[in-house]
């Protein structure tokens, strides 16, 4: 009997020295980061669709879009409810797709999958992912590409989670360089932001066990030119999730649902927050026939 294929579809397996990675074709997602032997993100079984949304990426949109509704031109567009406990549209247009692989080597994979013209978002793109992994670090880029006749809005954004597996999540300490955070509603759509107080400080570190959020973040600082956000152990180890300059925004999820832990930190790169199809904010137009690409990454520090 044939070995059945993991829910998340076919994996790639790519190695550079002590470093493996394995990204599924289910929304390009990234299944597993080890360096070593410590694992550096989150994961979950061959049987298992990713939870939480754990390593998915996400296009044309990050986040939410409240109630799926939004304007384009003056016309509503209704796109299907994909989060019924808050009646929104999460999470983009692919993650329940299978992506094609383009190119793989033992240390890179080049992923792509295409949004087709739809009722609540009327244009064709193609999202192309380039996993490259050397000893030193991952870099994931995301393109995006319109294949429509009219300009298209978009976002793009990641969803992985990080750890050092031999340190419980909530003994680790987040530092991310934020000044401004978005306060939400009960369905989680900004209403307004706010400079950064209390827990939701992270510039000189907050432990994640003394965390309960789901929160995104603004007035990101920038480190030689890009956006640092660092997860460190008591003994001085550290993963960091950096991203270019488009991603203006970060998301962070600290969960106590995740399957098998206590805690789970999801840190999300955004191009744009939640609901940005309706405030603006950070949303970008893409012209026809042309292409947008952003960068991010996973730095671990373990020696």
């Amino acid at each position: 009997m044939a070995t059945p294929r993991p829910a998340s579809g076919i994996n790639h397996t790519l190695r550079a020295g002590a470093s493996t990675v394995v990204v599924a074709s289910l929304a390009a997602a990234l299944r597993s980061y080890e360096c070593g032997g410590v694992a550096l993100t989150e994961t979950w079984g061959d049987g298992d669709i990713p939870a939480g949304g754990g390593g998915i990426l996400l296009a044309p949109w990050a986040n939410r879009i409240a109630g799926g509704r939004w304007s384009l031109h003056g016309t509503e567009q209704r796109l299907d409810i994909t989060e019924p406990s808050k009646g929104n549209a999460t999470h983009g247009l692919l993650r329940n797709t299978g992506y094609r692989a383009v190119e793989v080597g033992p240390a890179h994979a080049i992923l792509e999958a295409e949004i087709f013209p739809q009722h609540g978002y009327p244009f064709h793109l193609l999202h192309r992912a380039t996993y490259e992994l050397t000893e030193e670090q991952l870099t994931v880029t995301q393109e995006l590409t319109n294949l429509s006749p009219d300009a298209a809005p978009f976002g793009l954004g990641a969803h992985p989670y990080l750890k050092i597996s031999d340190v419980p999540t909530e003994d680790l300490t987040l530092t991310l360089l934020a000044d401004g955070m978005f306060e939400t509603d009960d369905r989680s759509i900004p209403t307004g932001t706010v400079g950064v107080t209390g827990q939701h400080d992270l510039r000189n570190g907050q432990r994640i066990g003394d965390l309960q959020f789901d929160t995104a973040f603004t007035g990101l600082h920038t480190v030689g030119g890009r956006h640092e956000h660092v997860l460190a152990a008591p003994d001085g180890r550290s993963v960091t999730l950096w991203a270019d300059a488009s991603f203006a925004y970060a998301h962070v999820y600290v969960s106590t649902i995740y399957p098998g832990v206590d805690r789970a930190v999801a840190i999300e790169p955004m191009t744009a927050p939640a609901d940005a199809f309706n405030s603006g904010e950070g949303l970008r137009w893409l012209d026809a026939g042309a292409s947008f690409s952003a960068r991010w990454g996973i730095l671990p520090a373990l020696g």
